[in-house]
């Protein structure tokens, strides 16, 4: 007799999943795909999407097409509890749907910063707020002078403001400032190459960087720095890191140190077995490992063996993370920063090594829209 596979999120470690649903559907189960939103889109490429690099459609998995063609249920809404003991997943339109086994990659979230209900803020996740972004700052710019702020010291800051600064140098916007407020050090967690790289990029282009000094609150148009110091900013975009869904803490499954679902080397929850999860939302019990999506690309086919094992009660495999993983940063003007290993450089020839990447990964995976 068959059983039912319940998806939660159709992110990147659920890609070869969602490909395989029609080979699940003939083995006799039935599958269920979550998700807020019909599309998913690939976060590596959402700030060349708020530069107009690439359009919406390049860089977004059709979900829910992708799963109603292979005779599989979608249901657009958002799981607000996991009650695992009867074995059922609560949304938040009022359904209850139960499961056998339940996969997570719901993803994480930006958290938030005091008075940020009082601005025009963006946080830029999720990445389709971007689009919201793009058109609002097109609008102030037709408007006259525009100040952009940009809060976060990390490489998603780094790649979020590059990205802004095209868009309004594109557009014309010769009266936009756009900042980047670092906090206590721009890009403190990379190497000193790829910190001198990206300030030299951002001195040439104009953005400036403020540092050090902590963003303490939000105006109606302001920033102001727990030192005091305040800027103007008329619309401000928050990449302050991530943290994964409040969904687990929030059902009372036990967590990582970092609210996210913990998992065991199956990416399998050791409490209740018919559980699974992979990307951010996650804590890898084994090894902590960073918020990159190169994780959950690795996952992508230890996930889908195991959750197809434990339909089948078959063997699990281990996931091992592997070793160095490639960075590199789109930064806006055609050129990006790489970096691997002892290997830093920047220019043109990185962001074209990222260009082709990524829209290879699309490629692989869009062809099951």
């Amino acid at each position: 007799m068959g059983k039912r596979l319940l998806l939660l999120g159709g992110g990147h470690a659920h890609m070869v999943t969602l490909a395989n649903i029609h080979k699940l559907q003939s083995q006799g189960h039935q599958v269920t795909v979550v998700q807020p939103d019909e599309y998913h889109y690939y976060s590596g490429m959402g700030p060349g999407m708020l530069s107009k690099i690439y359009a919406p459609e390049e860089i977004r998995f059709a979900t829910r097409r992708t799963v109603e063609k292979q005779g599989a249920g979608f249901v657009r809404a958002k799981a607000t509890a996991i009650l695992p003991q009867k074995k059922r997943v609560r949304l938040d339109n009022g359904q209850d749907l139960e499961y056998d086994v339940l996969s997570c990659n719901v993803g994480s979230a930006v958290p938030a910063v005091k008075g940020q209900g009082k601005s025009l803020c963006f946080p830029v996740k999720p990445i389709a707020s971007l689009l919201q972004v793009q058109k609002k700052t097109l609008q102030l710019l037709s408007q006259g002078q525009v100040r952009l702020g940009v809060i976060g010291g990390g490489p998603a800051a780094l790649e979020v403001a590059g990205n802004l600064q095209r868009l309004v140098q594109d557009a014309g916007g010769k009266k936009a400032q756009v900042t980047l407020f670092a906090g206590r050090k721009f890009l403190a967690n990379l190497k000193e190459p790829i910190r001198k790289l990206a300030r030299k990029n951002f001195v040439r282009r104009g953005i400036e960087i403020v540092e050090p000094g902590y963003v303490g609150q939000l105006g109606p148009d302001t920033i102001e720095l727990e030192n005091g110091e305040n800027y103007e900013s008329d619309l401000t975009l928050l990449a302050v890191g991530v943290m994964p869904s409040p969904l687990f803490v929030d059902s009372g499954l036990r967590t990582g140190p970092d609210g996210g679902l913990l998992v065991n080397e199956y990416l399998q929850h050791p409490d209740y077995p018919e559980i699974f999860g992979g990307g951010d939302c996650i804590f890898f019990k084994n090894q902590p490992l960073d918020k990159v999506g190169v994780y959950a690309v690795r996952q992508n086919p230890i996930l889908y063996h195991n959750l197809q094992a434990s339909l089948n009660r078959n063997e699990l495999k281990s996931f091992h993370p592997g070793g160095d993983y490639l960075l590199i940063y789109n930064l806006g003007d055609g050129t990006g920063i790489f970096s691997k290993g002892s290997l830093t450089f920047g220019g043109r020839p990185a962001f074209w090594i990222k260009d082709w990447i990524d829209r290879r990964f699309m490629k692989r995976f869009q062809v099951m829209d």
